[in-house]
């Protein structure tokens, strides 16, 4: 599927039939809008951005936009897509360097095949009468998850003063708020808004590119960054989450997650590092696993209030704001508590009792899943199982990932152990 993406009225050569994709302004019927919203709340807060930030957001924008029409059921294998991207930015010959890169970023994140080319024309940062150059010193992406809420704690903790970036998402913006407020830090909440003519497609597997983004963009207004200093941008999450190994061999490519893996963090460090982007990406859990943040904690009464309250499942909002209790990242939330063990998890699940023998708990399929790669492990050894999760030339202490997810599938041991599913 080919999308042309630029501002309101922005053509190519041959875009017949292309899908037009509007950035930062109103569509037309039959069209896609997104990022109109982002611009206004970023106009608000007289954020200066780095031009080159400002094409990457375009670019994300542009990537999310597609990957919300593109509807994978109508894809040959009924999953793989073909996606061309037309993107109007203000330097297209650097951009067209780096779409190799790009493109393979996007094909690790999602599996699908994407090819993109750029074009002039393209809106830059809103100019700021009144720049603002706030004085944190690095930023910190801040979910309304237990993970970057672990991460912020630990920031804070640590003496260092980080600028929160939200991507809106409903039923989670309360929170995140309130995580910055008892935090003491600035933030700012930014949703990219995309709007397409017909259906979504669910799986959405590019849909963090946006959230990197916003922090790309919000890391180059910082004061330290216009000073000529590296800005941290802080991605907190476990490293078994990070890596996300697939369970099973049914459970490959896009069926899992892969964004905050270091092959794909570490393809586009690559490319800001080539737009002379100032900006270092870290997550400093790689090697933790989720219950290992918990227990490590640099501020446990902080964390106490608030845990409960944070967001892991990956059907939050298909569940009505309530976390299912059976998907891998509830699992996983489910199993980290259990190794805390500083509080009783009383996140309301929806389906509490894993122990239950029908469908709905112990023979879904990502209990299943969990069941089956711990039994693979029992039969057949932790390298059996692992595979090939760990080849990747972004992959340098394979060691200590290989005794991470060791660890990280210990505590979905323990948890599946407690419920007699093994």
């Amino acid at each position: 599927m080919k999308f042309i993406c630029g501002p309101a009225g922005f053509h190519v050569p041959g875009d017949d039939g292309a899908m037009q994709v509007v950035i930062y302004g109103k569509a037309e019927p039959g069209q896609v809008s997104v990022g109109g919203y982002a611009r206004e709340l970023i106009d608000r807060a007289h954020l200066e951005i780095s031009p080159r930030a400002w094409d990457f957001l375009s670019i994300a924008l542009s990537v999310v936009a597609a990957d919300f029409t593109a509807i994978r059921a109508q894809s040959a294998d009924g999953w793989t897509r073909v996606i061309e991207l037309e993107i109007s930015v203000q330097d297209p010959v650097f951009w067209n360097s780096q779409a190799r890169g790009l493109e393979n970023a996007l094909r690790f994140l999602t599996t699908d095949k994407w090819t993109l080319s750029f074009h002039p024309g393209g809106f830059g940062p809103p100019a700021q009468l009144q720049a603002l150059h706030p004085t944190e010193d690095s930023v910190v992406l801040l979910s309304g998850g237990l993970d970057s809420l672990i991460g912020a704690i630990d920031l804070v903790a640590q003496g260092v003063r980080p600028y929160a970036v939200s991507q809106i998402v409903r039923g989670d913006g309360e929170k995140q708020d309130h995580f910055a407020q008892s935090l003491g830090l600035s933030r700012i909440g930014l949703n990219h808004v995309t709007r397409s003519p017909d259906a979504q497609e669910p799986s959405q597997r590019a849909r963090s590119i946006i959230f990197l983004a916003f922090g790309l963009a919000v890391a180059t207004s910082l004061d330290r960054y216009h000073r000529g200093e590296t800005v941290p941008l802080y991605i907190c999450e476990n490293g078994f989450i990070a890596i996300n190994p697939p369970l099973t061999s049914s459970r490959l490519g896009s069926l899992s997650t892969r964004t905050a893996h270091p092959e794909y963090l570490g393809r586009l460090q690559e490319i800001f590092n080539a737009a002379g982007i100032n900006v270092r990406i870290q997550n400093p859990y790689a090697l933790k696993t989720k219950g290992e943040m918990l227990a490590e904690c640099r501020n446990q009464d902080l964390l106490k209030q608030h845990a409960i309250a944070s967001t892991s499942c990956g059907r939050f909002q298909r569940f009505g704001y309530k976390h299912c209790g059976r998907c891998v990242p509830c699992q996983v939330r489910r199993a980290s508590f259990k190794r805390w063990a500083a509080v009783n998890d009383d996140t309301p699940y929806v389906h509490e009792n894993l122990g239950l023998r029908d469908k709905q708990h112990a023979w879904f399929e990502d209990v299943r899943s969990v069941g089956i790669a711990l039994a693979n492990v029992a039969e057949n050894g932790f390298e059996e199982w692992l595979g090939h999760s760990l080849f990747s030339p972004f992959i340098q202490d394979r060691a200590g990932y290989r005794a991470m997810l060791a660890r990280g599938l210990e505590e979905l041991g323990q948890l599946h152990r407690s419920y007699q599913l093994t």
